[in-house]
């Protein structure tokens, strides 16, 4: 057993072979193996002695899940999940199994889509032309020039900015919500009018995605939609799971 103690990458189900020439993380790369118990199995490495989130150990443990899922569920684990030795993951596998089989089946043939509402900055025109209080600070700029009259100004933006985003966020949220399986909200992001992740069938993930772009695409004006997936269901590995309301609800 290395110093370093062992890295998990993902629980699968029992029986399911490997990516073929996938690798671990490390330098050199770390040979990949199967920890099974029962029904479920654990995908591990030996860890480095100094795990460090560079971005070659990023990519391959990322490129890892993502084929992983590519071919069965997967319960994903975040960059740098390392047990002290392998008894402690078998003792993890046998200790959850139940709600780790619940989890795999709830995941199967599942993706995650993310997405992200950040406000439109090619809006700004719009800005001026629909908001009576940011074109009243314009003018008075423009008539009175001054530090303090600059501030106001440019808050009133960003507040007009900020809100107009949240609002076309929950409109595309409310429309892409049906198309989803699960819905959860992400960690606030700064500047960020909305996180969200979708659990989407696989098989639907690129009508998904197509409905998402429109969707960004008919309110470029007041949102900028960041799109990311297909990934690994991070989001969705937790027993509590919050199905986010449709706006207005």
């Amino acid at each position: 057993m290395a110093a370093g103690g062992v890295y998990v990458y993902a629980i699968i189900p029992s029986g399911r072979p490997l990516p073929s020439e996938a690798v671990g993380v490390g330098a050199p790369p770390a040979p990949l193996r199967l920890l099974s118990e029962g029904p479920v199995a654990a995908v591990v490495s030996e860890a480095p002695p100094q795990l460090r989130a560079r971005r070659r150990d990023l990519m391959a443990h990322q490129e890892l899940l993502v084929r992983l899922t590519d071919t069965c569920p997967v319960l994903p684990m975040r960059f740098g999940v390392v047990a002290p030795d392998e008894e402690t993951v078998r003792g993890e596998l046998t200790g959850a199994r139940k709600s780790h089989l619940a989890a795999l089946r709830h995941l199967s043939d599942g993706v995650e889509i993310n997405l992200k509402a950040l406000p439109s900055q090619d809006a700004l025109a719009v800005v001026v032309a629909e908001e009576k209080q940011v074109r009243r600070l314009r003018d008075e700029v423009r008539r009175r020039p001054g530090y303090e009259a600059n501030v106001r100004l440019g808050e009133a933006v960003a507040a007009a900015l900020a809100r107009r985003a949240a609002e076309a966020g929950q409109k595309i949220l409310h429309a892409l919500t049906p198309l989803a399986r699960e819905v959860v909200p992400g960690p606030e992001v700064q500047g960020c009018a909305l996180n969200v992740s979708f659990l989407v069938d696989r098989h639907a993930g690129d009508h998904f995605r197509t409905e998402a772009q429109k969707l960004a695409d008919s309110h470029r004006g007041h949102v900028e939609l960041r799109i990311a997936g297909p990934l690994p269901c991070y989001s969705f590995v937790t027993p509590k799971r919050v199905r986010t309301p449709a706006a207005g609800a």
